[in-house]
């Protein structure tokens, strides 16, 4: 198994779901950074995750690495939630989001808001006020969830 693949099982272990895990340098730190989403929706929204359940998390992955370390030489472990206003880099995080506001910018600067409702292969599907606007993954320049307040 990867070190990923393990990191997801012990995250289904709390009910969670890995929305992702990278290594980030911030001025002289090395940050292996895990990312996590609820597995639990209400009134058609993921609830949220707390801090207390993000503690517990940490505790469970850091044996982990200490066996298996992400990089080489000195990093610090964050764990926490991916947020409500993220960023969306794959295909994965595309599912991930279903039923989220997103807002992508693709083809020449063109810009669409709206529902995410659905993926199909590589096809990003938005509800948008007028219609429904079928992107494809590999036109799309840059993506996010957002909320209107």
């Amino acid at each position: 198994m990867s070190l990923q693949s393990d990191i997801e099982s012990i995250t289904k272990s709390v009910d969670l779901e890995l929305y992702d895990a990278v290594i980030v340098n911030e001025g002289d730190d090395t940050i292996y950074r895990i990312s996590v989403i609820s597995t639990e929706v209400e009134d058609g929204k993921r609830k949220g995750v707390s801090l207390d359940t993000c503690v517990e998390l940490t505790h469970l992955i850091s044996p982990l690495l200490d066996v298996t370390p992400p990089v080489s030489g000195d990093y610090r472990l964050e764990v926490g939630t991916a947020g409500i206003e993220r960023k969306l880099v794959n295909i994965s995080h595309f599912k991930k989001s279903i039923g989220e506001k997103v807002s992508l910018l693709h083809s020449g600067k063109e810009k669409t808001r709206g529902v995410l409702v659905k993926v199909e292969g590589s096809k990003i599907f938005v509800e948008t006020a007028d219609e429904t606007v079928a992107v494809e993954f590999n036109d799309i320049v840059k993506a996010k969830t957002y909320f209107e307040w």
